[in-house]
């Protein structure tokens, strides 16, 4: 990867007239991306909102998104990078061959037409969800869609943003940059950060059964990920911290309910864009926060791996 033209929510609102959803379905998954951020609103330099802008959605079936595209591109399963790639071979002119076109389930005529419509773009944006990043390809389907929206600013303004899941994912996605500089994909083994996505990746990990214990925090892997890392996460020793009962915890060993972060914890999440949001807890609870919880085993965990003090022999006792 080759990192990220990006931009913020709020110029998205103010600037972008061509939106781009790719593997994503915000009208159920994101219900207020569409009148808060992307399509209705009205913003400073698209002053009719919804008149001013073109939205295209690609996805592998027809989604309740759909109804709100002016474009529906319907790839086959497993056919994104393929796709990409040759938005990026049209963009730059190159020639692509029409029966290769079509075993992606589109045809050249409707690539070539989006090609030309995201080069006059104003402001384009590729906003793209897991159906892109989860599927054959993964993190390389990523990658390529970034690097489409940095060859596109040869042409005009474009920018690319996940549309992020569940809990803090953009929290998680920028400590680890700032602490070990990767985003993910980190394997800290060694005593150091190595990055390798598609080894060290967690649903690579548990596919492989590499791993022997889990400890998952705020999240739910059992609900999204595929069934051989479930099963994997059901033979093993997994810990659970969340604030309420989840697919994972129904086949965790442990299950830790705490806090609910922002509304009986404080802290600080990350809005999709990286934007840092400090939150202020509105009502108290009984239960400990994930950090305090963490903490703990973390002084349990050293507690017990310190050596024993050596012991010491008394001498010949007199009776």
């Amino acid at each position: 990867m080759g990192g990220k033209v990006s931009c913020t929510l709020g110029e998205v609102k103010n600037r972008a007239d061509f939106i781009v959803y790719w593997g994503g379905n915000p009208a159920e998954c994101h219900p207020r991306h569409f009148t808060k951020y992307t399509l209705t609103q009205k913003g400073k330099f698209i002053p009719n909102g919804r008149k001013d802008r073109t939205m295209v959605l690609v996805d592998i079936r027809e989604t309740p998104s759909a109804k709100a595209a002016d474009i529906f591109l319907q790839v086959r399963p497993s056919k994104d990078f393929e796709v990409i790639t040759t938005l990026r071979a049209l963009i730059k002119g190159q020639p692509v061959a029409r029966d290769m076109v079509a075993e992606t389930g589109l045809t050249l005529d409707q690539l070539q037409d989006l090609a030309e419509r995201m080069k006059r773009a104003r402001f384009g944006v590729l906003f793209f969800g897991m159906g892109l990043s989860m599927t054959r390809g993964k993190h390389m389907n990523s990658a390529a869609i970034l690097t489409l929206a940095a060859e596109l600013n040869a042409f005009t303004k474009f920018v690319a943003m996940p549309m992020r899941g569940h809990g803090n994912v953009t929290g998680g996605d920028v400590i680890m940059r700032w602490t070990t500089g990767y985003p993910f994909g980190v394997n800290l083994a060694r005593g150091y950060p190595r990055f390798n996505p598609g080894e060290f990746s967690t649903v690579d990990l548990l596919i492989r059964g590499d791993c022997d214990a889990a400890l998952i925090v705020g999240a739910d892997p059992g609900a999204t990920m595929p069934q051989p890392a479930i099963d994997h996460l059901a033979r093993i020793p997994t810990i659970v911290l969340d604030p309420k009962l989840t697919h994972t915890s129904r086949l965790a060993r442990v299950h830790i309910t705490t806090a609910v972060t922002g509304i009986s914890a404080p802290g600080t999440v990350y809005r999709m864009d990286e934007i840092p949001l400090p939150l202020r807890p509105a009502l108290k609870s009984p239960y400990p926060t994930d950090e305090e919880v963490l903490r703990r085993i973390h002084m349990a965990v050293a507690a017990r791996s310190r050596p024993a003090p050596p012991v010491v022999w008394p001498g010949p006792v007199a009776v």
